[in-house]
C-alpha cells in the first residue's frame, strides 16, 4: 500500500468525463474539463514564477473559483499546498508560515494588509495576489501525470491543546481513501450535487472537492453561508447534499419556515460537535435527513457517520466508522472500554494523517501502533455506536470552528497586569459555545474587561475573543499545578 501509485486525480476526471458539470460558482459552470485547461494553465504562472514539485506553498484564499483552480494546479505541479485559516490575524498566519518553510505565499487582494505585516515578519517569503497572478506569462508546465498516494497533498494547521498550533499531513491516499470512505457510507448517485458553503480552507470544504474530482460530481460553491441562498440552490441546481455545522443547520430549519426543501435532497452531513436534540426532531418533523458525523483535519474528514437508517433509532449519536475505518474506546489503563463506558477515542485508516508537519514528538504521542489518539472522550453502545461525550476535554466549538483555551490564556498571560489566566467554553445561543475568560490580576494594577478585549483582538482571529471576563482571586489547579478547566465551567 505505501507507493501505490494513481493518476492525477484532476487529469484522470477531465478524461474520463470531460463534458460533466465540474463547479457552479455564482453565475459561472465550469466543466471538468475547463476546470483542468484552467488549473494547467495557472500551473504554467506558478512554474514562471520558481514555484517547483516539492516545494510548500501557502494559500490565504477565500471560496473562490480562482482558489479551486489554485489548488489543483498545485497538485499538477505536484506541490504541497499549506492552506491558511483566512480568519487567523498576522501574527498566526506568520507562525504558520515560518513552520511549514513555506516558499511562496498565494493570497486575495483584500489581505494586502496582512501580506505586509507578514512580509515585514519573513523578508525571504516570495508573496502574490490573485490579481498580480492573472498577469503572469505562463511557461509551458512540467506535469505530474502521476501521483504516490503517501505524497503529501495538503497541509492544515490545527491548534494543540498545549502550545502552538501543528500543521497535519494530509497525503494523496488519506484524501482518496475519506473520499472512498465517505462513496461507501452514502452511496454515489448518478445525480449527486453537493453544496460546499464551509470553507475550503478547512477539511470539512476541502474533502467535498477532492470527492467532487474523484467522484465525477458537481459542486456548488458559496463564498459564505447564507440560508437563503442555501434554499435557492438546493432547489434550483437540484443539490442533494450538503455539508453543515450545528448553527447553519439550525438557520436552514429556521428560514425555510413553512417550506420544505426539494425532494431531490438527501442529506446533510452534520459535522463540527453533537446536535442539540430540539434542532435534530425539528429536522425530522420537515422530513430534512441529517447525518450526524465525527471527524478532524487529522482524518481527513469523517471517520464516524450516522447512516439514515438508524438517524432516529440512534439520534444523538455519531454513528459507526466507516468502512476503511477502525474504531476503539480505551480506559486510562490502554484497556479496551466495554460497552457503555467512557474513555478515550482512537482512531486507524487508511484516511487517518501519518502525522504532524516538523513535529516527530507529537507524531510519536498521538499515533501509537498505527493508532490515533484523539483526546475524545466518547463510549460505544452494545452495537457499537459512537456517543461522543466530550471533544478534546477543553476543546470549545465555536459555530464549528475549533478554539482551544490554552491559544487564549497564553495571549492573556503576555498582558503586563495579568497574573493568570484561564478559559473555557459557555453556551451560546447563536454560536453553539464561546470562550469565557477568568483572569487574576496584578496587586495594585487597574484593568478592564474592553481594556483585556482590545488585547486579545489585536493578537486573536475575532471568533477567539473570549465573550466574557470573571475577575478573581485565584485559578483552580491540581496538585500538579495543572488548570482544571472543567471547574471553571462548573463557575460559569
Amino acid at each position: 500500500m505505501q507507493n501505490e501509485t494513481m493518476p492525477n486525480f484532476l487529469i484522470k476526471r477531465a478524461h474520463l468525463t470531460p463534458n460533466r458539470t465540474a463547479i457552479y460558482f455564482k453565475e459561472q459552470v465550469v466543466t471538468f474539463n475547463e476546470l483542468y485547461e484552467q488549473s494547467f494553465r495557472v500551473s504554467g504562472k506558478l512554474q514562471s514564477l520558481g514555484i517547483q514539485k516539492g516545494q510548500f506553498v501557502g494559500i490565504l484564499l477565500k471560496n473562490h473559483l480562482e482558489t479551486v483552480v489554485i489548488l489543483f494546479a498545485l497538485q499538477l505541479l505536484g506541490v504541497t499546498a499549506v492552506i491558511l485559516n483566512n480568519r487567523l490575524t498576522s501574527a498566526e498566519l506568520v507562525w504558520q508560515l515560518k513552520d511549514s518553510r513555506a516558499a511562496f505565499l498565494i493570497l486575495e487582494e483584500s489581505f494586502a494588509g496582512m501580506r505586509k505585516d507578514i512580509q515585514n515578519e519573513i523578508p525571504t517569503l516570495m508573496t502574490i495576489t490573485i490579481p498580480d497572478l492573472a498577469q503572469i506569462v505562463p511557461e509551458n508546465p512540467v506535469i505530474q501525470e502521476e501521483l504516490t498516494l503517501t505524497d503529501i497533498c495538503t497541509i492544515m494547521y490545527t491548534s494543540g491543546t498545549t502550545g502552538n498550533p501543528k500543521g497535519v499531513i494530509q497525503t494523496y491516499g488519506n484524501h482518496w481513501w475519506s473520499s472512498t470512505g465517505s462513496a461507501l457510507n452514502l452511496g454515489i448517485m448518478e445525480e449527486d450535487c453537493w453544496l460546499c458553503s464551509v470553507p475550503l480552507f478547512h477539511i470539512s470544504g476541502f474533502s467535498i472537492l477532492m470527492r467532487s474530482v474523484i467522484y465525477g460530481m458537481p459542486l456548488v460553491l458559496h463564498e459564505h453561508f447564507d440560508a437563503e441562498q442555501t434554499i435557492k440552490d438546493i432547489d434550483q441546481k437540484k443539490v442533494t447534499i450538503m455539508s453543515v455545522v450545528g448553527t447553519m443547520l439550525r438557520q436552514v430549519v429556521e428560514t425555510l419556515g413553512d417550506r420544505r426543501l426539494s425532494g431531490s435532497f438527501r442529506c446533510m452531513l452534520l459535522g463540527g460537535g453533537p446536535a442539540p436534540l430540539p434542532l435534530l426532531e425539528a429536522c425530522v418533523k420537515k422530513d430534512i435527513p441529517v447525518f450526524q458525523s465525527y471527524g478532524m483535519t487529522e482524518t481527513s474528514s469523517q471517520i464516524v457517520t450516522l447512516l439514515p437508517e438508524d438517524s432516529l433509532r440512534k439520534l444523538g449519536s455519531a454513528g459507526k466508522p466507516l468502512f476503511p475505518s477502525q474504531l476503539r474506546i480505551l480506559l486510562e489503563n490502554g484497556e479496551r472500554a466495554n460497552a457503555g463506558m467512557d474513555g478515550e477515542i482512537v482512531v486507524k485508516g487508511p484516511n487517518v494523517t501519518p502525522g504532524y508537519l516538523n513535529r516527530p514528538e507529537a507524531t510519536e504521542e498521538k499515533i501509537r501502533e498505527g493508532w490515533f489518539y484523539t483526546g475524545d472522550i466518547g463510549s460505544l453502545d452494545e452495537e457499537g455506536f459512537l456517543y461522543v461525550k466530550d471533544r478534546r476535554s477543553d476543546l470549545i466549538i465555536s459555530g464549528g470552528e475549533n478554539i482551544y483555551p490554552a491559544e487564549i490564556e497564553a495571549i492573556l498571560i503576555a498582558h503586563p497586569a495579568v497574573m493568570d489566566a484561564g478559559v473555557t467554553g459557555i453556551a451560546d445561543e447563536k454560536w453553539g459555545q464561546v470562550p469565557a475568560a477568568f483572569i487574576v490580576k496584578k496587586e495594585g494594577v487597574d484593568l478592564s474587561s474592553e481594556e483585556l478585549q482590545q488585547f486579545c483582538l489585536d493578537r486573536l482571529a475575532k471568533y477567539k475573543l473570549p465573550q466574557a471576563f470573571y475577575f478573581i482571586d485565584k485559578l483552580p489547579r491540581n496538585a500538579a499545578k495543572k488548570l482544571l478547566r472543567r471547574k471553571l465551567r462548573e463557575w460559569v
